[in-house]
């Protein structure tokens, strides 16, 4: 069953100048992992990160740098599995969550689905 759905889009360049305007938001919205990659890559991470607060129903007080987006062999995106996030999502009855990711033409969009637990709070 599903807990909750997420999507956001990102404009690209707007996010790049909003980087450049304020550097340090770099290092506040990304983890050191995350810090270094193309701004269309960061760009789809934010909306990932945002994606993902809107199918938790709110952010449950989650730092940035809890939804730290990894890849996997196959370069599957995911949120990094451990702390604060995997702790919230067993409080919530939620469980596992789906990331998808893309850029193209300007535009960087995330879905995430956050399926609940067994016995969880589904919708």
């Amino acid at each position: 069953m599903i807990y909750g759905i997420g999507v956001d889009t990102v404009d690209i360049d707007r996010f790049s100048r909003q980087l450049e305007r304020t550097p340090s938001l770099r290092e506040r919205l990304f983890c050191e992992t995350e810090r270094e990659l193309p701004i269309a890559s960061l760009a789809a991470r934010f909306a990932a990160k945002e994606a993902l607060m809107k199918a938790l129903r709110g952010s449950h007080h989650l730092s940035w740098h809890d939804m730290e987006i990894v890849r996997d062999e196959q370069r599957a995106p995911s949120f990094a599995p451990g702390g604060v996030l995997t702790d919230l999502l067993a409080t919530l009855g939620a469980g596992h969550t789906h990331l998808s990711i893309t850029h193209d033409g300007g535009g960087a969009t995330a879905f995430v689905i956050v399926e609940a637990a067994e016995g969880g709070g589904a919708s």
